[in-house]
Order: C-alpha cells, then sequence, then structure tokens
C-alpha cells in the first residue's frame, strides 16, 4: 500500500482519481466499486451511504449511489458502464464503514460492466496510478489527516 499526502492508496487498484473512485476487477469479471482514502477524509464523518439498488444500469461518470456526511452529499461515481449486481447491505446500518475501511469492509457497489477494456482504458493503477493522484493531491493541496 502506497501512502501518498497521509492517503492510503492500493497499487492494485484501479482509480478515477478526479471522482475518487476505485474499482477492483474479481476474477467473475464483475466490479467491486468504492469511494478512496482520500474521499472518506474529504467527506469527514459518513453519516448516509444509499447505493443505488441491484439491476439498475449505471454509466460511467454517472451515480451508483450518494455519500453523505455532516459537510457534504455526492455521488459514488460508477467508473464503467454496466449493472449492478450487488450493493454492500452493511452500508445502511453501518455508513461508517466508508471511513474506518473504505477498500475493504467499506466497498460500495458491484457491477457487471459492458466493457471493461473500453470503459476502465482511463482509469489509472499500479505506479501510474499513485503518481497521477500525487499530482492531483499536491495541485489541489489536499492533505489526508495523519
Amino acid at each position: 500500500m502506497a501512502t501518498v499526502s497521509n492517503c492510503n492508496l492500493p497499487e492494485d487498484l484501479f482509480y478515477w482519481v478526479e471522482k475518487h473512485t476505485w474499482a477492483r476487477r474479481e476474477p467473475d469479471g464483475t466490479i467491486v466499486v468504492g469511494i478512496t482514502d482520500v474521499a472518506q477524509h474529504l467527506a469527514k464523518s459518513i453519516i448516509s451511504a444509499t447505493p443505488k439498488e441491484v439491476g439498475k444500469a449505471v454509466k460511467k461518470g454517472k451515480s451508483a449511489g450518494t455519500v453523505e456526511s455532516g459537510k457534504w452529499v455526492g455521488p459514488v461515481t460508477a467508473p464503467v458502464n454496466g449493472t449492478i449486481t450487488e450493493v454492500n447491505a452493511a452500508l445502511k446500518s453501518r455508513p461508517g464503514l466508508l471511513n474506518a475501511d473504505p477498500y475493504g469492509e467499506g466497498w460500495f457497489v458491484k457491477i457487471k460492466p459492458e466493457n471493461w477494456d473500453t470503459d476502465a482504458s482511463d482509469l489509472v493503477t499500479g505506479e501510474t496510478g499513485i503518481a497521477a493522484y500525487q499530482a492531483f493531491l499536491t495541485a489541489q493541496g489536499i492533505e489526508c489527516e495523519a
């Protein structure tokens, strides 16, 4: 796991840096989607998480659901076109999982992508992803709390 500006960023995930969304491709081809450590730090204490329903189609760049904190309400942006196959039911009663474990128990939705290869072409991963996030955080003056 890389640490950039005190934010944790696993190298094995795909990132949409400007949207603070991550994606992980599962062996069955589905995509697990969540918010980054950066997003949860910016939002502060998350009080509500409302994913769209299973079976709903999502479009890349559009909302896969909503997250609300005491200071912010906003979308969790879908990084691919596809259909939601599963939502993290634990978030309904424990939205703070997004703060406590954004890459593990705090995942948001699973999506069956229409075309991973096309949709993921502008997502960044590995060293490239970490460098892109570093540049973004530096340019925006963002730092996660230590």
